[in-house]
């Protein structure tokens, strides 16, 4: 019959273990570097949101290279009307039906993939204000505050159409969605705040520092140096905050 002592010491090996596995774990994750569909999906972003078709239409010749389909870049492309004009949102999708256009001719066949569940939902304020919830962490309590208050039907827009109707779409992750909008932001100029708060909620969906260091990498290579320090300011902002 095993000791109480022999009975120990075999536990806290065994939690030992246990532990360095965590902690391996979640230090490749930590770790863990964008995809090649997330840069895909990263420089489609950007580039839709600055309007440069042109190597917009190279860059999603590499998306669909990489293997998105071609209904996840529809989706991508459409959610990006909300951050950056529908006049943006609708040249992209222009310049995805060239591409797409130009592959066919060279006999190439892209993958169709599925298309979004139907959303179904009474009441789409409260859904959206989950949404919003799940990317935050926070629950929205008391008065609105800032822009929501003084403009309720702004909050209503954002809860009821962007994170209920665009949001509850299951083509794409909340963690896609929000590496899309990250993207976005971090291409344009004055939108400090938001991308801020986008890359907290990021952040909240499992994105991680070395996945943001290589979207800001893209943003200097795609769009300007410039852009991506504001976007790696925002970050530690953010990194400063959770500590």
């Amino acid at each position: 019959m095993m000791s109480s002592k022999l009975l120990v010491k075999r536990l806290l090996f065994f939690i030992l273990i246990i532990n360095v596995q965590s902690m391996n774990a979640q230090a490749q994750t930590a770790d863990q570097s964008l995809t090649i569909q997330q840069k895909s999906m990263v420089t489609i972003s950007a580039l839709t949101a600055t309007g440069n078709t042109e190597k917009l239409k190279t860059v999603l010749n590499k998306g669909l290279d990489a293997g998105l389909t071609v209904n996840q870049i529809k989706e991508e492309l459409v959610q990006l009307y909300a951050y950056c004009g529908f006049p943006r949102s609708l040249n992209a999708i222009n310049a995805f039906i060239v591409v797409l256009d130009q592959r066919k001719a060279r006999e190439i066949t892209d993958q169709e993939g599925s298309g979004a569940s139907p959303v179904s939902t009474t009441d789409k304020y409260e859904t959206g204000r989950k949404n919003l919830q799940v990317l935050t962490g926070v629950e929205e309590a008391g008065p609105k505050k800032g822009a929501n208050g003084f403009a309720p039907l702004i909050d209503t827009f954002l809860k009821e159409h962007l994170f209920a109707d665009i949001f509850s779409r299951d083509l794409l992750t909340f963690q896609q969605r929000e590496l899309i909008t990250i993207s976005t932001l971090a291409a344009l100029t004055g939108v400090e705040s938001q991308l801020q708060a986008h890359i907290g909620m990021g952040m909240n969906t499992g994105i991680t520092e070395k996945q943001l260091a290589d979207t800001f990498g893209l943003i200097e290579k795609t769009v300007s140096k410039d852009q991506a320090d504001i976007a790696r300011a925002a970050l530690k902002k953010v990194i400063a905050s959770k500590k």
